[in-house]
């Protein structure tokens, strides 16, 4: 049944969460900044614009229907496919899935917003916050992050900052490390005194493990984020899936499967998800190497773009 819903996805297991019932509240690649390790791809809209970017009725809706429909998740996490304190009604939100159940609300964001008091105050009721540290000064930030022009890395920190000292849930500090950028001890170094300044109650690292936005975002070697992780105060450790190291092969077996789908009958990006059961973000990546490589063809009919494959395609 959940295959149906358009703003709720899973339970998926998560290796930091267990089951978690997924809730997206932005548009796709709808954000802040524009990372280049992003698993989704480039950023198409980089705003910092608070709105109510979907209807919250129909969010509740969903979680409604997802709860009632399968599994109970271990917790709800409000992620997705783009930033979610974004979302203007995100405080609104969270009280409303409270009312509905005692599951834990995790929130995955970049923590960019935090430096605003309405953001950290629609955060307060969440169980879990899951902020963002990449990177430990102003020039390595622009660099991996490429954030929206207003935000700098001093108003960030001093958001994480501001967050940690009011939030009286559990802050789970997110360091993403790039081999030959991030991933190097003076910069890990310059991280770990900014998280002492943050105080989380632990800090998760990781790196890449999908196919990212640039071809340039290297992973580091577990050896060397064992290594890294004793350089943080208290609770460290290394969340980085390297089962999923080898994502050429693993995207190129989704990207068959869709090509397979289209070469049966045209669908739009939501039919597509709906028929092999992944979410939306993995179908526009799909879509988008398909794409470039003349794989699929698309077409508006009726308002709404239906991919199709090419008659004669070039497997590859």
């Amino acid at each position: 049944m959940t295959r149906r819903l358009r703003h709720v996805f899973g339970p998926v297991p998560s290796r930091r969460l267990g089951r978690s019932l997924g809730v997206d509240l932005v548009p796709f690649k709808t954000c802040t900044y524009d990372c280049v390790y992003c698993q989704l791809g480039r950023t198409t809209c980089k705003t910092v614009r608070r709105k109510c970017y979907v209807p919250l009725g129909n969010v509740v809706k969903e979680v409604k229907i997802a709860l009632a429909a399968g599994l109970r998740p271990d917790v709800i996490t409000l992620a997705g496919s783009g930033e979610p304190t974004l979302h203007a009604g995100l405080g609104e939100l969270i009280s409303a899935i409270k009312q509905l159940t005692d599951i834990p609300v995790a929130v995955l964001t970049n923590g960019s917003l935090l430096w605003q008091h309405t953001v950290r105050a629609a955060l307060a009721a969440a169980d879990i916050v899951i902020p963002s540290l990449d990177a430990g000064d102003e020039t390595l930030f622009r660099y991996v992050n490429r954030p929206h022009p207003s935000i700098s890395f001093g108003r960030m920190v001093e958001g994480l900052m501001a967050f940690g000292r009011e939030y009286t849930g559990r802050v789970w500090l997110e360091v993403f490390l790039l081999g030959g950028v991030t991933g190097l001890e003076t910069e890990v170094a310059k991280i770990a005194r900014v998280a002492r300044r943050i105080a989380p109650e632990r800090v998760q690292l990781n790196t890449v493990a999908r196919p990212p936005a640039e071809s340039f975002a290297l992973p580091v070697p577990r050896e060397q984020m064992e290594r890294f992780a004793s350089m943080f105060d208290g609770h460290t450790e290394v969340i980085a899936d390297y089962r999923g190291t080898d994502v050429r092969a693993e995207t190129a077996i989704r990207g068959e499967s869709v090509l397979a789908l289209l070469s049966r009958r045209p669908c739009t990006t939501e039919g597509i998800a709906e028929g092999l059961g992944i979410h939306r973000g993995e179908v526009l990546k799909c879509l988008t190497i398909l794409l470039s490589r003349g794989s699929v063809t698309s077409e508006m009919v009726s308002g709404n773009l239906y991919y199709r494959a090419q008659a004669n395609r070039e497997r590859n």
